[in-house]
């Protein structure tokens, strides 16, 4: 294997965290950045140009990605207009089959190599010099001239600078949520988003419900009048606990870090940022304005070894609105307990779960019964489908506003105060090390409200 592309994952390989979030704190809003860029515009593309495919952040996420997207290149597609479920039967077509994955990047290597190994299972096999390791992979990838769509499947903290670096190599991307695991990261991906819209870039986010139909047809519902003004709002993800890695003898604290990352708010933003942002992100696609203030509690009750790292086991979050109207949130990762995860909401004239069911007194109840394929595998379609259409899609926006959410609501629960949206978008505070090395890294305090300080 050529080992000056295949790099060891361990060493003395670094790059200056300062250099990798340079330019990460723009203002939320600005766009003035951008002229600085030249502008790429895709002409209109044919049905079946290809779609060469670079994997960044090769585990169990990224490897599933990249198997959706070739699954998605062998269905039959149903373009929807305005995401109409109505115009789907008459516009049914099939996908052309020309998308591959041509190229991987991770920081270790048993992760690069499992990926491989099950791409190679259906017909996707990666030359070595299109292999990359290490903390700047990304970079060999996406210099690569024949890749022009990227999955960042990587630890969320890293979501932020990849992006950056992806449409400003001309890439489209694939992006896993959440955008962000703190602000400046947020500030980054929104600039990022208008880049890609400069440059005629496609950015669809991991938050799958937006192209899951039942999801599409219902919010399209809501949105219109369905239940008339919203005044409440539920959201949960409580669930069971996800995968450990327990450490191995001879890897150092990043190591560590970086392959247990869920455990880890600069790695994973908490779970009420990584897992339930999903939920976060359907109220609101629904209600179309972000809250004014949250507050909420949460804590670290039925997990408390290092394998769990430092982040809390639930939360608990009242967001408020500027016209009154209230989300409750509620988010666990506990085993043996009951789970419950979705959506709902109460208007002055009815209810809907958000997801198939609309009811209002005195009509009959609405369901959603059409077709409802594979989201993970409808969201690569919708993007492919654009970017041949030479109108690619960007969510860069929609999923930095609802990552806000999940900042917002875990900073909160960390001081045991509310936290209004300007104090918010107004935080300074990057998390993660001043650099990017494998060595020691202090192990993180668990918050603790009253002495954890907002930044």
């Amino acid at each position: 294997m050529n080992n000056r592309i295949l790099r060891a994952a361990a060493g003395n390989e670094s790059v200056s965290r300062r250099e990798f979030v340079r330019k990460s704190s723009i203002a939320l809003a600005g766009g003035a950045a951008v002229t600085q860029f030249p502008y790429v515009i895709t002409a209109h593309a044919a049905p079946d140009d290809p779609i060469r495919i670079g994997v960044i952040g090769c585990g169990g996420r990224g490897t599933g990605a990249a198997l959706n997207a070739l699954r998605a290149a062998t269905r039959v597609v149903y373009p929807r207009k305005g995401y109409h479920t109505e115009d789907a039967a008459s516009n049914a077509r099939v996908q052309a089959e020309n998308v591959k994955v041509i190229a991987l990047a991770d920081l270790f290597k048993d992760r690069l190599e499992s990926c491989r190994a099950q791409l190679a299972k259906v017909g996707m096999q990666i030359a070595d010099d299109h292999c990359f390791m290490g903390f700047e992979a990304y970079k060999g990838l996406l210099a690569i001239p024949e890749v022009n769509y990227v999955i960042l499947a990587t630890p969320s903290h890293f979501h932020p600078p990849h992006l950056r670096a992806a449409v400003e190599a001309g890439k489209h991307v694939f992006m896993e949520k959440p955008a962000a695991v703190d602000v400046p990261g947020i500030r980054s991906v929104l600039e990022s988003g208008e880049i890609a819209k400069a440059r005629n870039l496609g950015i669809v986010a991991g938050t799958q419900r937006r192209h899951q139909l039942n999801y599409v047809e219902t919010v399209r519902r809501l949105r219109d009048g369905a239940i008339g003004d919203i005044v409440e709002c539920r959201a949960y993800w409580n669930g069971g606990t996800i995968w450990v890695i327990d450490r191995e003898p001879g890897w150092s604290d990043m190591e560590w870090q970086c392959r247990n990352w869920n455990y880890f708010t600069w790695l994973s933003g908490d779970h009420i940022v990584e897992q339930h942002v999903h939920n976060l992100d359907v109220i609101s696609w629904v209600v179309g304005q972000n809250p004014v203030r949250a507050i909420g509690l949460g804590g670290r009750q039925a997990r408390g070894g290092q394998e769990h790292g430092h982040i809390y086991d639930h939360f608990d979050v009242e967001f408020e609105y500027a016209n009154g109207m209230r989300l409750f949130s509620q988010c666990r990762q506990m085993d043996g307990t009951q789970n419950l995860v979705g959506e709902a909401v109460v208007g002055t004239k009815g209810t809907s779960n958000c997801v198939n069911l609309i009811k209002v007194a005195g009509q009959p109840d609405w369901r959603y019964n059409d077709r409802n394929p594979n989201p993970l595998e409808q969201e690569h379609i919708d993007l492919i489908n654009s970017i041949r259409a030479g109108q690619p899609l960007n969510e860069a926006k929609a999923v930095a506003e609802s990552t806000v959410l999940g900042i917002m609501g875990r900073e909160s629960c960390y001081t045991g105060r509310a936290i209004t949206w300007d104090e918010v978008l107004n935080s300074k505070r990057s998390l993660g090390p001043p650099r990017y090395e494998f060595g020691d890294l202090p192990f993180p305090e668990v918050a603790i409200p009253g002495k954890y300080q907002f930044e």
